[in-house]
């Protein structure tokens, strides 16, 4: 369910809750509002795990390619070594 359907329902939600008595309206408005608060709260956990999985992907490609670069500079020191070695 995307946010637009999950808002559209909970208006649609609130709208029928509002023609209840008041005894039981006062009840399922407080549900309604703890779920949209909820909602949120899922949301936003939801947002910062997307942007650390960003990060953490940002991050993995760094290293692949500080470790790519080092592998390069340890073959180049090798070759480097086996030719003073030789001379």
């Amino acid at each position: 369910m995307s946010e637009v359907e999950f808002q559209t329902k909970l208006t649609e939600l609130m709208g029928e809750i509002s023609t209840l008595p008041a005894a039981e309206r006062e009840k399922l408005e407080k549900l309604a509002d703890e779920t949209r608060e909820r909602h949120e709260r899922l949301r936003k956990t939801v947002n910062s795990l997307q942007e650390s999985l960003d990060y953490l992907r940002l991050s993995i490609k760094y290293l692949v390619f500080d470790l790519e670069a080092t592998r390069r500079e340890n073959t180049y020191l090798r070759k480097m070594l086996e030719e003073a070695s030789d001379a």
